[in-house]
């Protein structure tokens, strides 16, 4: 039985209405798609079938801003303010010294309390001039902590400014149209809706896959999550990092140099199973048992993409789906097609943990963990928004069991057969307790934890 033949079995198994999946081998690709693109009428998905790639999109905001780079325009390590003198945050070090860099590997620490900047063209100068007051979630460079919107408008900003257009106009002109991309676009209104797939979330496998209430992201995540595309043109932003930046003609996009940079820029992530021990610039470093795989990701709300690029078999693997995320799901895919990936390590029960040091509450806008001790072991507690929790069905507080692979890291498996096991670290230990917890790539300090401080670390 082929990998097509076993996909449907896997998509009532996950309840996700459809895939679409490529795979980019020295410079040929072979693509098919099974399912639905949306429930409600049951039309089957194609190769054509256009998918929302989420933060996939980061990847090709990395590409653009370093085509910039080449040109001399534009550099990873000038402030910010190089570009932007109006750039302001609550904290003056990081007005003064933060970098596209930081801002590309998600290491500037910027809250994303940007406010309600609209949907208009003027967006991403919005959103700029909205932080003049926005905390730190923790000291500039001091750790990985992912931005969904903030960091990559940002450099969506200074892009326009720079180059004299909207980024959409910028990712279209720079990077659409010289990769002769025809099914790829920046913006909803720009999609063909006969061809679009539609988002699904899932209560439960009994009831099945149910269409998403939210069609798409606010605009605010465009940079960072809102380009919709194919399998094939997926591929050949792909081909781009394969071929040392050259498009699928011959043409080229950025230089070798960039590519390495892209590559080899590297800070790294507290908690490493996930994903990916690493962060570039615009894409996740994995270690398959000895490999380096480079990854870019990406959810919207019912919809999913997921690319791993292998520059030692010049190969390239795209998972598109409109249901999910499970990341078990594009891992048995992976593995059907290029054999084994890792897989989540054990718990250690032979670990001798000092549980006061973890417990705490770890807090952002809008997301609040609590970790407490009780009978030995370690418990995490996720409170959920309400509406959120009543529409999916679920209680408003999600309580999780801790396991210790080591003293920072720990698995948190769940009793829902809908929900993948989790990954989590909390770490730093400086002044002896933990300072963050890391998880699902975001960071969240423990409640009063001080940012000076740790800034010294």
């Amino acid at each position: 039985m082929t990998l097509r033949d076993r996909i449907p079995e896997l998509l009532a198994e996950y309840g996700i209405p459809s895939a679409a999946i490529g795979v980019l081998r020295d410079g040929e690709i072979t693509e098919f798609a099974v399912g639905v693109k949306t429930v409600e009428t049951g039309e089957p998905a194609t190769t054509d079938t256009v998918y929302q790639v989420g933060s996939m999109t980061k990847t090709w905001t990395a590409l653009a801003f370093l085509q910039l780079v080449d040109e001399g325009t534009a550099g990873l390590d000038e402030p910010i303010r190089a570009y932007l003198p109006e750039f302001e945050v609550a904290d003056p070090e990081t007005t003064a010294k933060v970098t596209a860099r930081h801002l590309l590997n998600h290491t500037n620490g910027i809250e994303e309390a940007f406010g309600a900047p609209g949907e208009a063209d003027d967006i991403y100068e919005r959103m700029v001039a909205n932080i003049s007051g926005a905390p730190q979630v923790f000291p500039l460079g001091h750790t990985h902590g992912y931005s969904a919107a903030l960091g990559y408008a940002i450099l969506a900003r200074i892009m326009e400014v720079l180059d004299g257009k909207r980024w959409d106009d910028i990712l279209r002109d720079r990077l659409f149209i010289p990769l002769g991309l025809t099914s790829t676009n920046s913006r909803p209104d720009q999609v063909d809706g006969t061809r679009a797939a539609t988002g699904h979330l899932i209560r439960s496998l009994a009831e099945g896959p149910i269409v998403t209430p939210i069609d798409h992201l606010p605009r605010a995540f465009g940079p960072g999550g809102g380009i919709t595309s194919t399998v094939r043109d997926v591929l050949a932003m792909a081909h781009v990092l394969l071929d040392a930046g050259l498009a699928p003609d011959g043409r080229r996009i950025v230089s070798a140099r960039s590519v390495r940079e892209m590559m080899r820029s590297r800070v790294p992530v507290p908690d490493p199973y996930l994903f990916g021990p690493e962060w570039a610039l615009g894409l996740i470093v994995c270690d398959w048992h000895g490999e380096t795989v480079y990854a870019t990701d990406g959810s919207t709300i019912g919809q999913n993409a997921r690319l791993r690029i292998l520059p030692d078999r010049n190969t390239a693997v795209v998972v598109l789906t409109n249901g999910g995320p499970r990341e078990s799901f594009a891992r048995r895919v992976f593995a059907e097609i290029l054999g084994p990936v890792p897989e989540l390590p054990k718990p250690d029960p032979a670990l001798k943990l000092d549980l006061a040091r973890y417990e705490g509450v770890y807090e952002r806008p809008g997301t609040r963990y609590e970790v407490t001790a009780e009978g030995g072991n370690l418990h995490l507690a996720l409170d959920l928004d309400p509406r959120h929790a009543e529409f999916l069905g679920k209680p408003a507080r999600l309580r999780y069991d801790l396991l210790p692979v080591s003293p920072a890291h720990f698995l948190m498996p769940s009793a829902d057969p809908l929900e993948d096991t989790q990954t989590v670290a909390l770490y730093d230990f400086t002044d002896g307790a933990a300072r963050y917890l890391h998880t699902n790539c975001r960071v969240h300090p423990r409640r009063g934890t001080s940012i000076t401080a740790a800034a010294s670390t």
